[in-house]
């Protein structure tokens, strides 16, 4: 296994390949493997000017861009462990965070140089590098030496868990999962050479690890969006030519409703994927209406993978709902609360080893997720049918109990965006005091869609179980997102608990967005 410098690697096989298109900078984004190697060597040099060596952080706080790169690439030069935040934390997460990984140096773009000079004052010794400032520094006389004994389990990057709650932990990703993620990529999805345009935030896993390195690892191009615009992406499906590109399901929504999908030219793109949460039926539909593409869908993890199950196309509407089957070098099985292992049908909590999982949490004790079996226990509650596909059907903590049963919500949630009306759906338990816990339903109308919320109770009732039915639907303009796309059910069970401080009895709806349930 190569480890270590993987753009140096890579400029020597092909030097004069356009590798990244940085879409921010116009004409001038656009750089060759030898020129990446370059920029990330003189980064390299002005960071060991300044004490960073092998096992130092180096932070980054940047909207997507070739920066994400350059500093990966320089930190693997040096055996540093490159540390991108995310810029969507509040200022005083982000210093939490700066706390607990120590960053010797940080590198940040324009829109946050306030909040970097901040952070600076509170972290003493904390060296600070404009992105403008980076752009103009000169190559090195010479390549930097290898740190010695680098191995696989040295980390590379450490990515922060895209988890609903809490501040979120630092995953450390090892060269070995990057290298065995990147062959994933390859023997499933990839092909030497490819180009995929990358839009998901850079500092999560799903827009540095699903696609953009394997591809940069295997002479790839990849394209950057500095920020989703479903506008601005038909625009460069056009002009770039990907050959596959990964988005959400609310993201295919958006560019279902973008008046020029008809008329962009697709016929570069061999796939496209969608993951993050399941595709909906009627999505898929509606959008190879319009572009016959084949969908693939897949999920992963930033501990694991990320790609770790696929499925192709042709199972898009026999398997709905599924993620596919594992990938190679993936094992996966579902286990009882009992400890036993499900069945075909059973639920149970999915289980994961192989080599492309993490090294742990950064300043954390060993993971207590990791069992003596080296079994990652990912706390989603799946099931698998007999032809092995693998079903989610929700996280252990969203479960509730109702009169006894249990409930997972992302069943309702789907049975929810199978009306023709509703374009997402997000399902919480809450106290109740007949049955424990009852379900409430947040709901994202398709716009000009009219339907009440009796006519969702209707369609549920056609479909499930009595007690999985909500015992309230609110309509909302938009859920509650995180930065990988998940919902935000700790923001909604906010909402109801100020909700129900506000209104101590059942009210009459106060308008179009909020409906009751008697």
């Amino acid at each position: 296994m190569f480890l270590g410098d993987f753009i140096r690697r890579a400029a020597d096989s092909w030097p004069d390949r356009e590798a990244v298109v940085d879409v921010s900078r116009g004409p001038r984004g656009r750089f060759t493997y030898r020129q990446l190697d370059r920029r990330a060597g003189a980064l390299a040099a002005w960071l060991r000017g300044r004490g960073v060596g092998r096992g130092d952080r180096v932070g980054l706080l940047c909207h997507n861009g070739v920066e994400y790169l350059d500093a990966l690439f320089a930190c693997a030069k040096l055996g540093a462990i490159f540390t991108p935040y995310s810029w969507r934390l509040h200022a005083r997460e982000l210093a939490e965070l700066l706390r607990k990984t120590s960053p010797r140096a940080l590198l940040y773009g324009p829109e946050h140089a306030g909040t970097a000079v901040a952070l600076a004052q509170e972290e003493r010794g904390l060296q600070l590098l404009a992105a403008e400032e980076a752009d103009a520094l000169p190559p090195p006389r010479a390549a930097p030496a290898p740190p010695e004994k680098m191995g696989e389990e040295d980390t590379l990057c450490l990515l922060f868990t895209g988890g609903t709650t809490g501040l979120p932990k630092g995953a450390r990703i090892s060269y070995r999962m990057v290298a065995w993620n990147a062959l994933n990529v390859l023997v499933h999805e990839a092909r030497a050479g490819d180009c995929t345009i990358t839009h998901t935030p850079m500092f999560h896993t799903g827009g540095l690890l699903v696609y953009t390195l394997p591809l940069l690892i295997c002479g790839g191009r990849v394209v950057i969006m500095r920020r989703w615009s479903a506008s601005e992406m038909l625009q460069l499906v056009a002009r770039e030519r990907p050959d596959f590109f990964f988005a959400v399901p609310t993201q295919y929504q958006q560019l279902l409703d973008e008046p020029g999908l008809a008329a962009t030219d697709f016929s570069s793109v061999r796939f496209v994927t969608s993951g993050g949460a399941p595709l909906p039926v009627p999505l898929l539909r509606a959008f190879r209406a319009v572009k016959p593409l084949p969908f693939k869908q897949g999920f992963g993890m930033t501990e694991f993978g990320p790609g770790l199950f696929s499925m192709g196309p042709e199972q898009a509407e026999p398997k709905a709902g599924s993620i596919g089957r594992p990938n190679a070098f993936v094992e996966a099985r579902l286990t009882r609360e009992d400890g036993r292992m499900a069945g075909p049908g059973e639920i149970g909590e999915l289980l994961l080893r192989g080599p492309c999982g993490f090294s742990g949490y950064f300043g954390e004790p060993p993971p207590q997720e990791v069992d003596s079996q080296g079994w990652f226990h990912t706390g989603d509650l799946a099931r698998v049918d007999e032809d092995g596909y693998y079903f989610i059907v929700g996280r252990k903590k969203d479960m509730f109990i109702s009169g006894g049963e249990n409930v997972y919500p992302l069943e309702v949630e789907q049975a929810l965006q199978a009306h023709p009306g509703v374009q997402a759906a997000a399902v919480i338990g809450f106290p109740d005091p007949t049955w424990g816990e009852a379900g409430r339903a947040y709901v994202v109308l398709r716009p000009g869609a009219a339907a009440t919320e009796e006519a969702l109770l209707a369609h549920l009732r056609e479909r499930l179980a009595r007690f999985k039915i909500p015992r309230l639907i609110r309509f909302i303009p938009e859920l509650p997102l995180s930065a990988a796309g998940k919902v935000l059910k700790g923001e909604l069970h906010e909402r109801e608990r100020a909700l129900e401080e506000v209104v101590q009895v059942p009210a009459a709806p106060a308008g179009p967005e909020v409906g009751t349930r008697a």
